[in-house]
């Protein structure tokens, strides 16, 4: 996957709007316009703030299904990303939690936004929602039907979960890539907020051997400049909302500042990289 064709860089800033529940969640307030209005403007909050793509998710659904949700929230996302693709000029995701790869990639492929995540792409994880296994087989199938050309960004150890059996990253990022066919991976902490070990980031990144390595949670603008050392880009949601609450709307200045940090330590990286390529004179 190449980050620059996708997002115009190589170091993508990644910023999440968090729908409101949507129709048939258990808090689902009845006002569809509500939702809209705010996802409307947490796009354009994060749009002018300087990020380089979105992901639409509905997070405050949960209790969420396991693998398939409700058509009304299929409809209902599909007409919101239509908007927000109306609204600003980025690449722009789906994530359809806790795990309806499938109805994401419908969604992207109606509306044309450019990549999915997929919370478990292989393997088995055991989540609040019960066990959750992957299904690639299934997905990238389904993706070749609709004659598709999405991209599909990957959890590997995805957060609110443990996996069966004996937990290696190393092993877990290579079947992400090499037997799920993952387009990039991402690596999140333990739970919503938390961001993953630097160790652990060094280590998928070693183990992707090229393949895009993603921050998937936690990072904050105090943290950003030492976790991006060890990743390709970042997807950051909690850290960007009013006082950093999660169920706040997302605040301008907090996007700007985190960019700001974002952007220091990815051009401290192509700077280090166009060092490096440069061939010293042969004497």
């Amino acid at each position: 996957m190449n980050l620059n064709q996708l997002f115009n860089t190589e170091n993508p800033i990644i910023g999440v709007v968090h729908l409101l529940p949507l129709p048939t969640s258990a808090r689902w307030g009845g006002n569809l316009t509500a939702v809209i209005e705010r996802a409307e403007q947490e796009a354009t909050a994060l749009a002018a703030g300087g990020v380089d793509g979105l992901i639409v998710e509905n997070f405050f659904d949960a209790p969420f299904a396991k693998d398939q949700v409700e058509p009304a929230v299929v409809s209902a996302m599909t007409l919101i990303v239509d908007r927000i693709k109306n609204l600003v000029v980025l690449p722009v995701g789906i994530n359809v939690l806790r795990n309806d790869a499938r109805s994401a990639m419908a969604i992207a492929s109606c509306v044309k936004a450019e990549f999915i995540r997929v919370n478990v792409l292989t393997g088995i994880m055991a989540t609040d929602q019960g066990i959750i296994e992957g299904q690639a087989h299934q997905l990238l199938r389904y993706r070749r039907e609709l004659g598709s050309e999405i991209a599909i960004l990957a959890d590997v150890l995805v957060k609110h979960a443990r996996p069966l059996g004996t937990a290696n990253l190393t092993n877990a990022v290579q079947d992400t890539i090499e037997r799920g066919l993952a387009d990039a991976v991402i690596l999140s902490g333990w739970a919503t907020g938390t961001p993953p070990s630097l160790e652990d980031l060094e280590l998928a990144l070693s183990a992707a051997k090229g393949t895009p390595v993603l921050i998937g949670s936690g990072a904050n603008w105090e943290n950003i400049g030492q976790l991006m050392k060890a990743a390709n880009g970042v997807i950051v949601a909690s850290s960007l909302k009013r006082h950093g609450k999660i169920n706040e709307p997302i605040d301008p200045i907090r996007v700007s500042q985190f960019v700001e940090a974002a952007r220091e330590v990815s051009a401290a990286k192509e700077t280090s990289q166009s060092i490096t390529s440069v061939k010293l004179p042969q004497k």
